[in-house]
């Protein structure tokens, strides 16, 4: 993972409210983009796996089922402990079949070495990423999309599938019909290649309107 210096990000941010003048108010009353600013806790496996926890869930729902997997495990997450729980253990737990089968088969992948997860970082293409990890049953493009962004710090990901994204796009430019995924992606081309920090104010201008600090 390459990080990013507060002056990198502040001078990105610049760029942004250039390319896009209604992005320039948020990104100066909000904090600074935090993407690719530090190491992470997380082994890109554990972030991949709750990555695929979170499909589909509330933020909540989805921390409390990773921390019971975190206990499952023992405190550390990696494919040899997720291979030995059964699939009952882990729906247990409260992982839909569907992503246990997700999960088990990402294991599967890493276990095997056909999936290089703690040394993906070194494929700089993130095209080629996607291309690996979507070949693995149960894993999308906003599953994908979320572990660049967030676990490895790649500042060019667009994900236009994510409602709030898009949800934040129509707060910035006060929009009076949602965007559609197609125009957001046209519109997005302008933002390259930092259209990941521009996905995170998005994400600020949701979280500013329901009155929350990040």
């Amino acid at each position: 993972m390459i990080l990013h210096s507060a002056q990198k990000m502040r001078r990105i941010t610049t760029k942004i409210g250039k390319l896009d003048k209604e992005f320039a108010p948020l990104i100066a009353r909000r904090p600074l983009c935090t993407i690719g600013r530090s190491e992470r806790s997380e082994t890109n496996f554990e972030s991949l796996v709750s990555s695929i926890i979170a499909q589909q869930l509330a933020t909540k729902a989805a921390e409390t089922i990773y921390a019971r997997l975190r206990v499952a495990c023992k405190g550390r997450i990696t494919a040899r402990k997720l291979e030995s729980l059964s699939e009952s253990e882990l729906r247990a737990i409260g992982i839909s079949g569907a992503k246990t089968r997700t999960i088990k088969g990402l294991s599967a992948a890493v276990l095997d070495k056909s999936i290089p997860i703690e040394n993906i970082d070194e494929i700089h293409k993130d095209e080629e990423i996607f291309d690996a990890l979507t070949s693995l049953w149960g894993i999308g493009r906003w599953t994908v999309e979320m572990f660049l962004m967030f676990q490895l710090g790649r500042l060019n990901i667009w994900p236009i599938g994510d409602l709030a994204v898009r949800r934040g796009w129509d707060i910035i430019h006060k929009n009076t019909e949602e965007i559609l995924p197609k125009t957001l992606d046209s519109k997005g081309e302008k933002l390259q290649p930092y259209r990941s920090v521009a996905a995170w104010y998005c994400y600020q201008a949701v979280h500013e309107a329901r009155g929350l600090e990040l």
